[in-house]
């Protein structure tokens, strides 16, 4: 069998983790597809750099940051499953944003497995919605990807 491909979905505040794990993920014969601004990110060797956009205040304001959606959106369709990076933010365990909640959504409606690398976002007011969708909880476990 081929490598799996597996879409990254992970709040930017995340990415130099994310840059690290997909490494990781190489070298289990796993294709990681990163969200563009990490792939580019760890294409220029910028591991280290934050990923924070005002969009607001860039010249192609929210349409850049629609495309970039659109963009990864169009790579969970191609992918064979997802994998959300969930790590603490704001002091909040396993934090699942709106933003990853919403590529979830669409893998959900693309009937693709939906891996979260870490446990449940119990605090989270989006826990509804994250349960609903069906995810596998990975506890940090990335042997437990089926491919």
């Amino acid at each position: 069998m081929g490598k799996l491909n597996l879409a990254i979905c992970s709040s930017a505040s995340f990415y130099t983790e994310v840059i690290a794990f997909s490494n990781e993920l190489e070298e289990l014969g796993i294709n990681a597809i990163l969200p563009k601004t990490a792939a580019k990110i760890k294409a220029e060797g910028r591991e280290n750099d934050e990923a924070k956009t005002d969009w607001s205040k860039v010249a192609v304001g929210y349409h850049g940051k629609a495309e970039l959606i659109r963009e990864h959106f169009n790579e969970i369709s191609g992918s064979d499953a997802i994998l959300v990076t969930n790590y603490e933010k704001h002091g909040k365990p396993n934090y699942i944003g709106p933003n990853v909640l919403m590529e979830m959504a669409v893998a959900f409606y693309l009937r693709k497995p939906i891996y979260i690398l870490n446990g449940r976002p119990d605090d989270s007011p989006l826990i509804d919605e994250i349960l609903g969708l069906e995810p596998i909880f990975l506890n940090g476990d990335t042997k437990l990807i089926k491919f």
